[in-house]
């Protein structure tokens, strides 16, 4: 079945990169001149994803209103035939997908707040891209989310979007046991959350663009509630399906950033405005000369 619908969760606190945060939702930091999130609904658009439902919490209506028509700017550039540019690029905000929302009501984890899409998904595969992630395809690449959607129509199983990272920061994120299937896809075996150094089982981590089936509700359902955090942790639903071989991973191609994290959206906001079409000639010569300061 073709994949037609992904849920961000964004309901996260942002205590990483507080105090900027407080009162903007990290989602809505900008990455040069969009927030991080437009570039995670134009990476699901790209890849063919039509219908996109955010999990959102209490103080988050920013970033309903980000993908609503902004009837008294828009009408203000209108009158301006010198902003035509600037008017294009605001109504394209509101023309990307269908857009929903939907609030967890309490901070409850990515298990929960997946479980919250149930009646949005129905009986259909759905991709999950995470708020924090950031991800930017280079030229003449397919979207991350888009590597997965291939492997999970070709082989009908959920998908993980994994990347190797340093061997030192597995414990941050996760570890997997996988087996080749062919370039660039592994079926999973295993999956260890934030593992100590002797349980890793290989540098590949889960970053943030996942694709599961619909049944992955039942199995959260009936997942067990973690007796020390006091939540169903996402990790061990997904579990269940490596269990029974209907869990593939994709080494994506693509560059990630973590947002929910003060260096990452530093080397986005750099890496990004280098390539910009805009500023980007006159951020390299400003980048040249102020490294020959130091």
């Amino acid at each position: 079945m073709k994949i037609t619908k992904a849920i961000i969760p964004a309901a996260g606190l942002g205590t990483r990169v507080l105090p900027a945060s407080k009162a903007v939702p990290k989602e809505m930091l900008n990455i040069v001149d969009k927030p991080a999130i437009q570039y995670i609904v134009e990476e699901a658009v790209a890849a063919g994803i039509t219908d996109i439902l955010v999990i959102t919490n209490r103080g988050k209506g920013v970033i309903e209103d980000h993908f609503d028509h902004a009837f008294e700017l828009e009408t203000k550039l209108q009158g301006n035939p010198s902003k035509a540019d600037i008017l294009e690029q605001v109504e394209k905000c509101s023309a990307l997908a269908n857009m929903y929302y939907v609030r967890q009501k309490e901070t409850k984890g990515l298990a929960h707040a997946i479980s919250c899409a149930r009646s949005f998904v129905g009986n259909e595969p759905f991709a999950i891209m995470y708020g924090d992630d950031v991800i930017v395809a280079g030229e003449n690449e397919a979207p991350a989310i888009g590597q997965l959607m291939d492997a999970y129509e070709k082989y009908g199983c959920g998908v993980v979007g994994v990347n190797e990272v340093p061997r030192k920061d597995v414990p941050k994120y996760c570890s997997l046991d996988v087996t080749p299937l062919e370039d660039r896809i592994m079926q999973v075996h295993n999956i260890i959350e934030k593992p100590t150094p002797d349980q890793i089982m290989s540098c590949y981590s889960i970053l943030g663009r996942v694709v599961m089936p619909p049944e992955i509700f039942d199995i959260i359902d009936r997942t067990p509630v973690d007796p020390k955090g006091g939540e169903v942790y996402f990790t061990d639903a997904m579990l269940e399906l490596a269990a029974a071989d209907k869990l593939n991973a994709v080494d994506f191609v693509g560059t990630r950033y973590d947002m929910g994290n003060k260096l990452g959206i530093m080397k986005a906001n750099c890496e990004v405005a280098l390539r910009h079409p805009e500023i980007g000639e006159d951020f390299k010569a400003y980048i040249k000369d102020l490294a020959s300061q130091l």
